[in-house]
């Protein structure tokens, strides 16, 4: 019997009333909405923008092609696995002279997430060889007409799950129309759970998703419906991965209405408790001499000629945040960028984030470890697609920032656990953070107060907080307190109470 999970320890992280007193406990924090926010005085939350790098992986293999999207990645152990839909594009001109199906499922391994390889599975024929890294074709899953085209994969995080089915792939099927879950041991060969759709409410036609929330302690799910005519987001939370209640749309409170194709949430490794979404943004722009002036006018014309929005529509990615799982706060300017104008860019379907984030070691020598997005390049285009990798700082999505000239920020009351106050800094030389502990009416606790504060200046992610020189904050843990932090000429991310400095 499914049920919609919803715990105590969620709830006290959306429903507490303002004067309430928010339990952190040791979470880490980030500032990507206004949850643990009072006050904002010449400072604002800023969203950050990762950095394109390097094109790692191109699906130029004989079974993939120019069609491939809706990736997922995930780190397995020691190595880091990607999952892609192979084949061409109907619409591509490369389709129609090739007709290699995309109607496939292909699996990449990397052991840094920048240098990624094919394994021989020996799994599924393709022009009589099985010497590639395909895992499943339409011929697998006809029973339920599925579709490899429309598919996402997880690693199972629910500790009673079992060991032969800790890998699980969402499949669109239409025998009868809906979800389908398949389980495997290995994440490479893939049965069949169940020939009963897990959710029937919805178009599915994008990459919809599940995952385990560690926080609800329930499985959740995402995926594509429409309401009227424009594309948007639904979800249900259940105990049971093979069986869903009546979905709801996501809620995004003060955003501007937005065609989203894909949705790509996820508990944020970091601090599981938020939910983050990187979702494709659908625009579809007309016919103009703007549209004329982009990269390949001439593959354009093509695609337009098949349908008209193939040609006028670009896709960009955004960034939304949320403590429920359903009501997000979404930002509506872009995370991604298409960026300058050249070959492949500026094409419907690109800026596609694939489904997961990797921690990723930095190229400047004794820096921590960044973050590492993927997105699709190139998407219909020419005869393959190409995977660009981003990076951004470790929690580094959104921060409150203040200029030289200064800013200050007031917590919620708030209740910790912990002896130390770290916070995820970067200032200028001449910039700096200070914090000062108030008690829950605002006033300055004796020995922690502003004047008290050292000033924390650098670039790092773990800062302790020292109040001429004492980093200790035990006497206070378990107390309702505020933080009051002054803010100059730098970025604050997170802040996180630990027990060790």
């Amino acid at each position: 019997m499914f049920r919609n999970l919803i715990t105590l320890s969620l709830l006290s992280l959306t429903s507490v009333s303002a004067a309430d007193p928010v339990n952190i406990g040791r979470r880490r924090e980030l500032f990507v909405d206004r949850f643990l926010i009072d006050q904002l005085e010449d400072a604002r939350l800023t969203l950050h923008r990762p950095v394109r790098r390097e094109v790692v992986f191109r699906t130029d293999a004989d079974w993939e092609g120019n069609g491939s999207g809706y990736q997922t990645v995930f780190r397995d152990g020691d190595r880091f696995r990607m999952y892609y839909r192979g084949g061409n594009h109907p619409a591509s001109k490369a389709y129609q002279e090739k007709a290699n199906s995309w109607e496939t499922l292909c699996m990449a391994e990397s052991t840094d997430g920048i240098h990624w390889t094919r394994p021989q599975l020996g799994i599924v024929e393709f022009n009589g060889s099985r010497e590639n890294n395909l895992i499943l074709d339409a011929a697998m899953v006809a029973e339920i007409k599925g579709s490899p085209a429309h598919t996402a994969v997880f690693k199972d995080g629910n500790p009673d799950c079992p060991k032969d089915e800790v890998y699980k792939l969402v499949i669109v099927g239409r025998k009868p129309h809906g979800l389908f879950l398949m389980v495997s041991g290995d994440g490479i060969h893939f049965r069949l759970k169940s020939r009963q759709p897990f959710a029937t409410e919805g178009a599915f036609d994008s990459q919809n998703l599940m995952f385990w929330d560690p926080v609800a302690k329930s499985y959740r799910e995402y995926h594509r419906s429409f309401a009227g005519a424009v594309r948007g987001i639904m979800t249900a939370t259940s105990s049971d991965p093979t069986r869903f209640p009546k979905p709801q749309w996501l809620k995004y409170p003060n955003a501007a209405e937005q065609p989203l194709y894909t949705n790509q949430v996820q508990p944020y490794f970091r601090a599981p408790h938020i939910m983050m979404g990187f979702p494709m943004r659908y625009n579809d722009r007309g016919w103009s001499p703007s549209m004329a002036a982009l990269p390949g006018l001439e593959e354009r014309k093509f695609r337009r000629a098949q349908h008209p929005r193939y040609g006028s529509t670009i896709t960009d990615a955004a960034f939304m945040a949320s403590r429920d799982g359903v009501e997000f706060h979404r930002w509506g300017e872009a995370f991604i960028r298409p960026g300058p104008s050249r070959r492949d860019t500026w094409v419907y379907g690109d800026n596609f984030v694939f489904w997961g984030m990797l921690p990723t070691k930095s190229d400047l020598e004794d820096a921590p470890d960044e973050i590492s997005l993927y997105a699709t390049e190139g998407y219909w285009e020419g005869d393959h697609t190409s995977v660009r990798r981003y990076s951004i700082r470790t929690d580094g999505f959104v921060s409150v920032q203040a200029p030289l000239s200064g800013g200050t920020l007031v917590t919620r009351p708030l209740v910790f656990d912990g002896s130390y106050l770290t916070l995820n800094l970067s200032t200028s030389a001449a910039g700096g953070v200070r914090v000062e502990v108030q008690d829950s009416d605002g006033k300055p606790i004796s020995g922690f107060g502003m004047a008290d504060c050292d000033p924390q200046f650098g670039d790092e992610l773990a800062r302790v907080v020292t109040w001429k020189g004492n980093s200790s904050v035990q006497s206070l843990s378990g107390q309702s307190v505020r933080l009051k932090f002054e803010i100059r000429d730098a970025d604050l991310f997170a802040i996180q109470f630990t027990s060790t400095d």
